[in-house]
């Protein structure tokens, strides 16, 4: 299940809020690239690209009025406030970037997020039905992840760590990381490895039950 992390307590691990258990291996820690986050999760080049219009049209609608000097001084102020406000998403999307540690284990992959309300997911292996990979740009890639059963986290506490626009059975997702293939490697031989000793285990616990019933 989710833990809430205590920001004012010290991570005995770094992303993690307690030491592993015995048996359990860190093979994989990182973040999100925080350029690579503000385009894909704060859609940075479709807002600059919303300003640049917006300065276009208005442009458009007065340079056969008042000329071109006038026209560039009146559109101007949108393509100011678009530069404005593409610096806010990006420091916004390095702040993210800053608070996150995704750690994948031999045993499960746990996700500390969050900036201002800070989380912390464990996914062990055994809920995780798929991981799918999608490449980025500059050798980044998204890793998202389909959870079994009725496993449900809130879209709106994991977002930008989600898959973008899966509502309805939200997944969580190691978003614009580096190393994406090496790491979504880790991922799937690790989660086989894992589920087949939890299976193990099992067959274990019930072969020796049903000797001793006998």
């Amino acid at each position: 299940m989710p833990h809430d992390h205590d920001d004012f307590a010290m991570e005995p691990v770094r992303g993690l809020p307690e030491q592993p258990p015995e048996g359990e291996t860190i093979l994989w820690q990182g973040a999100p690239n925080g350029w690579a986050l503000a385009k894909e999760a704060l859609m940075i080049r479709w807002v600059m690209g919303y300003f640049v219009l917006l300065g276009a049209w208005r442009f458009g609608t007065v340079v056969d009025l008042v000329g071109w000097g006038e026209a560039l001084r009146v559109s101007s102020p949108f393509l100011i406030l678009g530069l404005i406000v593409c610096t806010v998403l990006i420091i916004i999307a390095y702040v993210m970037a800053k608070a996150t540690v995704y750690t994948v284990t031999n045993r499960r992959i746990a996700m500390r997020i969050g900036a201002a309300l800070t989380v912390t997911l464990n996914l062990p292996y055994q809920w995780i039905a798929s991981a799918d990979l999608k490449r980025g740009g500059g050798g980044t890639g998204t890793i998202a992840l389909t959870l079994l059963g009725d496993t449900q986290l809130s879209y709106l506490v994991c977002w930008p760590h989600v898959r973008p626009w899966r509502l309805a059975k939200m997944q969580p997702a190691l978003r614009c990381i580096p190393e994406a293939d090496r790491v979504a490697e880790l991922i799937s031989l690790n989660a086989r490895t894992r589920v087949e000793e939890v299976l193990s285990q099992r067959q274990s616990s019930t072969d020796s039950a049903t000797v001793a019933a006998e």
